[in-house]
């Protein structure tokens, strides 16, 4: 099969397919079905607690969040918020059973709360991090223990759940190792990628009021940026039908200049084919690579012939990225912490809070690890030395980015994580809602209510087989999260708790509710669910 119908194939199935722990059970009265629900801390969580694979060991470890000037490299050196004043912060790293005792002492400026989610983890509920529906937030001066089984081995990460925290440098990876473990590899890489703006043009916080003030106003805005027709296109589609695809971008696109102020943050112009249209919203002046700018990468050396276990994670708050090592193919083996059947490709997409795994065996020689911005025509790099040779410019686009592109949706379940086949006892439609002239984001048309969690939830029983119909009423694509839990894209598609859902298409998943309490389900652009795009799963007591 050539190259152009193989990169066809597959690209046409992506859209197919600390004040303490709250009360121990919810009235219901805030939710408009009137059930009574489980709440974090109610017997519920802890019988499901209980249950959990313990090994007795504790891994012990304190975060101080704390503002801090980092050094991004190539003399970029912005002033932000971090764990421990360093970006991405240390790795933690324990064993399948093992439990994780981390104190937040939260050193932020201004009375700043904050918090810490665990994500991708299915944990307890009242240790998910996310105030005010999980636990009160972490004021500033003072600390909160987070204390959790982790029984699921996998790649993950942690950052704050308030505000648009996230897109600061409160982040750091998380890996659960599985002593069973059956893969065959030298070394390990964890590659964490991250689009970043705080203390260079702005902050998150400015950029998000921007955003909040939507498209209505636009005179004098910056129109510069990535062509349509940029150089990150992925080029001659090889015939694929588009299934109707607006490939204009956002509604925003015809938007009519009015009078008002200009536009500092706002990206335009950002399209890409892989994402159906609308690339991002927010313009960012560097994408990094484990904490480096382009310019300035992070270098992994390894020899000749050595078998190498990428872990590489999306932190990122508004941008794809199109992943691949120069001179390489990549071996997909997890997604999101799960196992797959193996695929070689030249190159992945992974979407804000996905993870991906991926064996390489290395050349000899220096080789580009390029994280391409996913439309937005800029890229992070990281570098492979495993030999002489001089280092590429930080602008590089190797030939594997227009090869052969994996998404999860051509992706199948290893046999031992797949669901058992069972008829769903209940469907619920999630419809994704909003467009960028309003920023409006929501769902089900009904922005995330921050004060009222309980309010019109999505209510599920412990023991049910649970569909998801994400329908994506929008323009732009949204990767959707949900807390506590995997679900599995179709019928034998991966394990994930991150998802793509391009625009104007449909993807049906599926999850059996297996860890009680109030879980939220929402978009991982940070600024789409600050918006709104927010719900919560809730389970019937």
């Amino acid at each position: 099969m050539n190259s152009i119908n193989r990169r066809s194939v597959l690209l046409a199935g992506l859209g197919v397919a600390g004040a303490g722990a709250l009360t121990a059970c919810s009235s219901g009265s805030g939710s408009g079905s009137g059930d009574a629900l489980v709440g974090p801390s109610g017997s519920a969580v802890a019988a499901a607690e209980n249950k959990r694979s313990n090994t007795g060991r504790q891994t012990k470890l304190t975060l101080t969040a704390a503002p801090a000037t980092i050094d991004l490299g190539g003399g970029v050196m912005p002033k932000t918020w971090a764990f421990d004043g360093r970006t991405p912060g240390k790795e933690v790293r324990l064993s399948v059973g093992d439990t994780l005792v981390a104190e937040l002492s939260n050193q932020l400026p201004d009375k700043t709360a904050t918090s810490i989610h665990w994500h991708g983890i299915a944990l307890r509920n009242d240790m998910d991090g996310v105030p005010p529906a999980t636990q009160t937030a972490v004021r500033a001066g003072s600390t909160f223990t987070y204390r959790f089984i982790a029984d699921a081995p996998g790649t993950y990460f942690f950052h704050p759940h308030i505000g648009v925290q996230l897109d600061r440098g409160l982040y750091a990876p998380l890996i659960v190792e599985d002593p069973k473990e059956t893969l065959a590899y030298d070394d390990e890489w964890v590659v964490l990628l991250d689009d970043w703006v705080d203390g260079v043009t702005g902050t998150p916080d400015q950029v998000f009021a921007e955003l909040k003030r939507g498209m209505a106003d636009m005179s004098g805005m910056d129109m510069s940026g990535p062509s349509p027709s940029g150089s990150d296109d992925i080029g001659d589609m090889g015939g694929m039908d588009m299934g109707g695809m607006d490939m204009g971008g956002s509604s925003s696109a015809s938007a009519s200049p009015s009078h008002g102020m200009s536009k500092k943050f706002m990206l335009m112009g950002a399209t890409s084919k892989l994402l159906g249209g609308d690339a991002g919203d927010v313009k960012y002046p560097h994408h990094l690579v484990n904490g480096r700018v382009a310019a300035d990468p992070d270098v992994y050396t390894g020899k000749p012939g050595k078998r190498v276990r990428l872990r590489i994670i999306n932190a990122g708050s508004d941008t794809a990225y199109r992943v691949a090592l120069g001179g390489h193919t990549l071996t997909i083996t997890h997604t999101d912490g799960f196992p797959v059947q193996h695929q070689e490709v030249d190159a992945l997409l992974i979407g804000m809070g996905e993870r991906y795994d991926v064996l390489v065996t290395l050349g000899d020689g220096v080789f580009p690890l390029v994280a391409l911005a996913e439309g937005k025509n800029s890229n992070g790099l990281a570098l492979v030395r495993t030999g002489s040779g001089s280092a590429p410019k930080a602008t590089v686009r190797p030939k594997e980015l227009d090869g052969m592109i994996m998404t999860a949706s051509q992706l199948r379940a290893a046999d031992d994580v797949r669901l058992k086949s069972a008829k769903a006892d209940v469907t619920h439609q999630i419809k994704l809602t909003g467009n960028m002239m309003k920023y409006d984001w929501a769902i089900n048309g009904m922005p995330f209510d921050m004060k009222d969690p309980e309010a019109h939830p999505i209510v599920i029983e412990e023991g049910r087989r649970v569909r998801l119909d994400f329908v994506n009423d929008t323009e732009m694509w949204h990767p959707m999260h949900l807390h506590g839990h995997t679900y599995q894209l179709g019928k034998s598609g991966p394990r994930k708790d991150t998802a793509i859902i391009l625009p104007k298409r449909k993807l049906s998943v599926f999850l059996d509710a297996d860890n009680p309490g109030q879980w939220m389900l929402h978009c991982h652009n940070a600024y789409h669910g600050e918006a709104g795009m927010m719900a919560n799963v809730a389970y019937r007591a």
